[in-house]
């Protein structure tokens, strides 16, 4: 598997309640920590409004499989 690098999409592997974030959401990354060990994502809403920007650990994050689609859902 490739490493994951900023720009790149990302899958979301846990809930996230107190950021309104839910497993499976994707979000970008925008900054790589140590080499992988975090990263700072953004997830946007599909109306271009930032929902959330978190740092997350990478066992909390996966990258977008080959053949994936993506899921719309409300936000609260």
């Amino acid at each position: 598997m490739l490493p994951i690098k900023e720009h790149d999409r990302i899958v979301l592997n846990t809930d996230l309640p107190a950021q309104s974030l839910a497993t499976g959401d994707v979000g970008t990354v925008i900054h790589v920590h140590q080499n992988g060990a975090a990263y700072e994502v953004e997830f946007v809403a599909l109306d271009g409004e930032t929902v959330a920007v978190v740092t997350l650990e990478s066992s909390q994050v996966r990258p977008v499989g080959r053949r994936e689609i993506s899921h719309a859902r409300r936000v609260a």
